[in-house]
């Protein structure tokens, strides 16, 4: 199990959802916070509201100049969450360019930015923790999300190929794929979605996964079993299950 006393953590993308709800658990364990994101005033609000020690940096994860000042502001850090993401449900007949290209640079780029700025440190003194948020829906392609879940693949493979050069270092890598979780973003949804979990919830789950050693951790895990599963499937039977066009 991880101890959180003492600990510095940058998690960007923390004004509200579920960064916001992971702020209130990791201060509640105990670790210091450096909360980020776009909204200077909803950061105030959460530094104000946080039981532990904590300050804000604002940051545009889609400017690699903000990340890094932002980064450097922070100071040592014992880990990074990243969690800032947008998202817009998109079928291919309905293609908004600016949306997908904002969806892969917020969703993906940005998670790269991040990484970049603080894993040179931690690599030179083989001791830091990076936990990336990927997705239920970056497991296979889906209806309407090819935007989104394409972005949501690429942190998925980030992590996984982080945790493939670093394994056995000082430095940790996480990837915790959550499924739907009741935000702002998720409204934006005119379909149904099982196994929905609020914030708090979701935080939660998140949270339980970071104490532990584990590389990987996928939630709700009934939900997520479908997901994994469908790794498997030929394309011929895949796709007449989950394609629009089936």
């Amino acid at each position: 199990m991880r101890s959180w006393t003492g600990t510095r953590y940058w998690l960007v993308g923390a004004s509200e959802g579920l960064g916001r709800a992971l702020a209130f658990e990791m201060s509640r364990a105990g670790a210091e916070l450096i909360v980020s994101a776009r909204s200077e005033e909803r950061l105030q609000a959460l530094v104000e509201e946080l039981p532990g020690p904590a300050s804000y940096q604002v940051v545009d994860v889609g400017d690699r100049g903000s990340v890094e000042a932002a980064a450097i502001a922070a100071g040592r850090i014992d880990g990074m969450v990243y969690l800032a993401g947008v998202y817009w449900p998109m079928a291919a007949q309905d293609w908004n360019a600016a949306q997908n290209e904002m969806m892969a640079d917020i969703n993906y780029t940005g998670a790269v930015r991040c990484v970049g700025a603080v894993l040179p440190a931690m690599v030179s003194r083989d001791a830091g923790h990076v936990v990336l948020t990927g997705s239920l829906s970056g497991f296979r392609g889906l209806p309407g999300a090819a935007g989104y879940g394409s972005s949501k693949a690429g942190v998925m493979y980030l992590a996984e190929a982080l945790y493939a050069d670093l394994r056995g270092t000082g430095v940790e890598v996480q990837l915790i794929n959550p499924g739907f979780i009741r935000t702002r973003l998720t409204d934006k949804n005119d379909f149904a979605m099982p196994f929905i979990m609020e914030p708090e919830a979701a935080a939660r789950a998140m949270f339980e996964a970071m104490t532990t050693r584990d590389f990987k951790r996928s939630f709700p895990r009934l939900f997520s079993w479908l997901f994994r599963a469908s790794q498997v499937l030929p394309d011929f039977l895949y796709y007449r299950l989950f394609s629009k066009g089936s």
